[in-house]
């Protein structure tokens, strides 16, 4: 089934962790600017992440922890398109004003009849893909292709978005900026995470991966390319 080119574009400590604390309501984009030796050169992942498609998929839990979340006026339209997933919703009014203002076209993904992109749906360069019960990946992304013309498209999701796109051979490449940070906590979401395996028979759901690119970037981050080979 034809889909966009995806690439999973993702900034975490070298233990791969993409959260400071035992959960992922703070990651790191949020801490990592104040820690001593590590917010000097961490400009480096956002220059990388002008470089990504034009087409960015976000979860609605995501842009709330790290986006606007006060009303602003006569914000500079990008010439990107954000895909946002928000089922709860994690974007109120003013979170929608504000996407509508910054985005291309902006999508709202949602299981919510009540979500409050709805009030807002006659807006030009708004569009809701709703399900009923459960969003079906695999038909939303072949819709992304033959229904919006979408080719490319960069993830930047979190932990359980990104396991359930890799379980369902949803992403292509994997574009990781590490910094030089251990965070180390037991608990603290790594770049994707699910349950275990529990026997030799699972073993099909371990994907295996080709190396493109390991760029030293300064004061030993590192930007490294993978291809998930299917």
């Amino acid at each position: 089934m034809p889909k966009p080119i995806t690439t999973l574009f993702m900034l975490m400590s070298i233990d791969w962790k993409i959260s400071t604390w035992d959960n992922d309501n703070m990651d790191v984009d949020k801490h990592f600017p104040k820690i001593d030796w590590i917010k000097e050169w961490l400009n480096q992942y956002y220059e990388l992440e002008k470089w990504t498609d034009l087409h960015s998929l976000n979860s609605g839990k995501v842009f709330a922890k790290v986006w606007m979340n006060e009303k602003k006026e006569n914000l500079v339209k990008l010439p990107v398109s954000f895909i946002v997933i928000d089922n709860k919703p994690h974007l109120n009014e003013i979170w929608i004003d504000n996407l509508l203002q910054k985005s291309n076209h902006l999508y709202i993904v949602t299981t919510n009849i009540n979500h409050t992109a709805f009030q807002r749906q006659n807006e030009n360069n708004l569009t809701i893909i709703y399900y009923e019960k459960e969003v079906n990946f695999v038909e939303l992304f072949d819709k992304f292709w033959n229904k919006f013309g979408i080719d490319r498209i960069t993830i930047q999701s979190g932990w359980e978005l990104n396991s359930i796109f890799l379980r369902n051979n949803l992403v292509d490449h994997i574009s990781i900026v590490v910094a030089q940070a251990l965070i180390w906590w037991k608990n603290t979401p790594t770049l994707i995470d699910w349950e275990s395996l529990h026997s030799e028979n699972e073993l099909i759901n371990i994907k295996a991966t080709k190396l493109n690119k390991i760029e030293i970037l300064e004061n030993s981050y590192v930007h490294m390319t993978y291809d998930i080979i299917k």
